[in-house]
């Protein structure tokens, strides 16, 4: 096979808030953590072992807009996308390195009485933001939020 494939598909839980970034034209990015787990029996010792991976999400303008509106901390998502290392100068001097996720598509995972659960449990970092499932359907790159038993692949 002659052609090349950079295709990234994850389904974890938010670690933080979306963050957003405005730059003048009106475009914006919308950055966020979501957190994979392994969950595996420890022969020796019987014990349930959970290993976390943080990916480093990254969505664009009208996408970033609806990932803030509807998404809290600790909700459930769908990333669909293409992994892009990034690389710049830090305020000590040295290079820095990172791996993103951009994502192309998604999908919300957590119901709504999750994603309201989460929302309140979060209450003091940020106010509770309630959702209009009408608004969610319009937009093209979001499914139904509150559809859980269908997965994405």
């Amino acid at each position: 096979m002659s052609g090349t494939l950079n295709k990234v598909m994850l389904i974890g839980h938010l670690g933080d808030e979306v963050k957003m970034h405005y730059f003048e034209g009106g475009n914006c990015i919308g950055r966020f953590p979501i957190a994979t787990n392994e969950t595996y029996t420890n022969k020796q010792t019987g014990e349930r072992v959970t290993n976390t991976d943080w990916h480093n999400i990254v969505v664009r303008n009208k996408a970033a807009e609806i990932c803030e509106k509807y998404l809290s901390k600790g909700d459930k998502i769908y990333v669909e996308g293409r992994l892009k290392n990034r690389q710049w100068q830090g305020e000590d001097g040295n290079t820095r390195y990172s791996t993103e996720v951009q994502v192309q598509d998604f999908t919300f995972l957590s119901t709504k009485k999750e994603s309201t659960a989460n929302a309140q449990a979060n209450q003091s970092q940020q106010p509770q933001v309630t959702t209009d499932i009408n608004e969610v359907k319009e937009a093209d790159q979001v499914s139904d939020p509150t559809q859980t038993d269908d997965l994405p692949f």
